[in-house]
């Protein structure tokens, strides 16, 4: 049953009211305002003299006019204390013409002189910036943001969640959370949300657990979450920055991978040296004796049996070579040297010395374009200059060899390539050749252990470049490799 309060009451009442913090306006059954205390004229421009006998619709903005006298009807059909408009914005109309958000909380007492309706209405233009700025900043947030209330659904979310998750923001609003998480994780999910709820702080989700997304067609990818609790007139809520971490645990996958492989590596490059170290004894053990077997009874012997000790002794001597080319790749590593100023002319002449014989003997013909100092390893590009023009030298058909060590300069780095006029590469091979004990002949033909290319590869990755070959079949090849360009510097600044 509703209070009745005397007219005296309410006079008593108004020193009262006009003390209140709040706007207060009082406006009886047919929206007259009858009462209108000093806050409510600071709020809208009018003193209470002229607000007083108005209707309340002067403080109602024009768009809004319409519907207002249908609205108040609704409400004295049936007064009950209530917030007015909920679920919808609302505005006041200041006198000098300009509107601004407010809050209305509707009061109906009873009086001899009838029912009236206290409204206490709040300016909110603060709390509208305040929530306009939190929107900006979560909307122009790098990170996936998602806001939701304690039932699940999802209140807020910003461009990258749409971009993350494949859904227009119209299709999240008001959805419950779990429509992005993996369906074998939904039926726990509601009671770790409620468990957060219960001692809501900032901290990451799933510390310790690998968590997933489920985008609108339906794949998944690996996420990171992070939950901050934010306290509203409304209810506590909570705001989740979510990272796609596919590309980091893409990362991390190969890194695990690559040292996997570099752990293989090593252990292949440990045994290599110790097997191909340790054949090295026995190896001269039986190349001696059979030299001593072949020196002793070659006249001895019939033909056969000395065709066999020949044949013998040139295997054994094959073994050695492969050996000893096998551990010297496989001490590569360990015999780097820190990269230093270094003229490839220099390098050049190293490896043309250790060539000479072979060049004279077959009138080769060697020539070379100015070359560029260079920051590396001299003894591995000695190695990779000795290599190239050896092959040039070798795989040639019955006449003599013409090679061309070229320069040339790019942006950053050189290209520097080994031209000859051998017997070519057929395309199909010109990948394979650079992988270890690769060999495109026989020993007969052209003899080799098929680890000099694998060498030079080595060689020019510890350098950061790239090696190639082009080539045809009958007309030559050229092998190119790069090597990282350093600032001009003089003749002296080079060392070998």
């Amino acid at each position: 049953m509703e209070r009745v309060i005397s007219t005296r009451t309410i006079s008593q009442l108004t020193a009262i009211i006009d003390s209140v913090p709040t706007a207060i306006i009082m406006v009886d059954a047919q929206g007259h305002i009858d009462l209108a205390n000093k806050q409510a004229e600071r709020l809208f421009g009018y003193s209470a003299a002229e607000l007083c006998g108005e209707i309340i619709d002067i403080l109602v903005p024009y768009r809004f006019r319409a519907g207002h006298a249908g609205l108040r009807s609704g409400f004295t059909g049936n007064p009950s204390a209530r917030p007015m408009g909920a679920g919808r914005d609302l505005f006041g109309l200041h006198k000098n013409g300009t509107e601004f958000p407010i809050e209305i909380g509707l009061n109906p007492i009873t009086t001899e002189d009838g029912l009236f309706i206290v409204s206490s209405i709040v300016d909110i233009s603060e709390r509208k910036r305040l929530e306009a700025r939190f929107r900006a900043t979560v909307e122009s947030a790098p990170t996936a943001m998602i806001m939701i209330d304690q039932a699940g659904s999802i209140v807020l979310v910003n461009t990258e969640v749409e971009r993350l998750f494949g859904y227009d923001r119209e299709e999240l609003l008001k959805q419950k959370v779990e429509v992005l998480i993996p369906a074998r994780f939904r039926v726990h999910h509601p009671g770790l949300r409620s468990q957060y709820f219960a001692a809501a702080a900032v901290r990451r989700m799933g510390v310790g657990r690998d968590l997933f997304g489920l985008r609108k067609d339906g794949t998944e990818f690996p996420i990171e979450i992070g939950l901050n609790p934010v306290q509203t007139d409304e209810g506590l809520f909570v705001l989740s920055a979510i990272v796609d971490i596919s590309e980091r645990k893409r990362q991390a996958l190969e890194l695990q991978r690559a040292e996997a492989l570099e752990r293989s590596n090593v252990e292949l490059q440990r045994f290599a040296y110790v097997a191909s170290h340790d054949l090295q004894t026995p190896m001269r053990s039986i190349a001696n004796f059979i030299e001593l077997l072949q020196t002793t009874y070659e006249t001895k012997l019939d033909a056969q049996a000395n065709d066999w000790i020949r044949r013998t002794h040139q295997s054994i001597k094959q073994l050695q070579t492969l050996t000893q080319d096998l551990l010297e790749y496989s001490r590569f590593d360990n015999q780097a040297h820190p990269f230093v100023r270094i003229e490839l002319h220099e390098v050049l002449n190293h490896a043309l010395s250790l060539l000479d014989a072979s060049a004279r003997e077959l009138c080769a013909e060697i020539t070379w374009d100015e070359l560029p100092c260079v920051m590396g390893d001299h003894s591995q590009l000695v190695q990779l200059m000795l290599n190239l023009i050896s092959n040039a030298l070798k795989y040639q058909d019955n006449k003599s060899p013409r090679i061309h060590i070229s320069a040339e300069k790019r942006a950053t780095y050189w290209i520097i390539g080994v031209h000859d006029n051998g017997i070519g590469i057929a395309k199909k091979y010109q990948d394979k050749i650079f992988e270890i004990f690769q060999r495109l002949h026989e020993q007969k033909e052209y003899p080799g252990t098929g680890i000099g290319l694998a060498v030079c590869r080595r060689v020019v990755d510890h350098h950061g470049g790239k090696i190639w070959v082009e080539s045809e079949q009958g007309k030559g090849s050229i092998f190119y490799f790069t090597i990282a360009a350093i600032k001009a510097i003089t003749h002296e600044q080079c060392v070998n």
